[in-house]
């Protein structure tokens, strides 16, 4: 028997529209493949930390503004959540605090994924995926090079039609 390339996938989700349709093809692979989907979220409390640092934030504004994320990564979430659920496919979700980068290859590899799929700003904006969303882009850059496993950037004009009719 041929093992399949990939049984866990992981989707990095951030709430713009580029990672929810990343979620969105993630569903269709789970459901497609029959294997197992995570969507992480991981609050930045490393720019926040430099921020704090940099004194643009006051200690107090930080904090408050870390609440604000997580509660906006467990929306996020419950949505992934729900997105999988409608088509019948179980997403675990992970809510995570630290460098974006480093804690989705530590999600990946905890997970033992297969792929790392990643939203494509460029194809759903107008804008470049690797330059005027830096935080998001410098992000994406370092997950590209030091994960541990394949990474999908999901370009799929189409995904909301293919994820209707699935």
């Amino acid at each position: 028997m041929i093992k399949h390339l990939f049984q866990n996938i992981l989707v990095v989700v951030n709430g713009s529209e580029a990672s929810i349709r990343a979620a969105e093809y993630g569903i269709l692979m789970a459901k497609l493949y029959r294997c197992n989907l995570k969507a992480v979220y991981v609050v930045d409390t490393a720019s926040l930390n430099q921020l704090t640092l940099g004194n643009f934030f006051l200690a107090e504004e930080s904090s408050l503004f870390e609440d604000n994320l997580r509660e906006d990564g467990k929306r996020y979430l419950d949505y992934v959540a729900q997105l999988g659920s409608d088509k019948g496919v179980t997403i675990e979700t992970e809510l995570r605090s630290g460098a974006v980068w480093s804690e989705v290859i530590l999600s990946a590899d905890e997970m033992n994924a297969g792929v790392i799929l990643l939203g494509c700003y460029e194809c759903f904006d107008g804008t470049d995926f690797f330059g005027n969303h830096d935080d998001v882009s410098s992000a994406n850059k370092e997950i590209m090079a030091k994960a541990n496993c394949s990474v999908l950037i999901v370009k799929e004009k189409m995904i909301d039609q293919l994820y209707r009719l699935a």
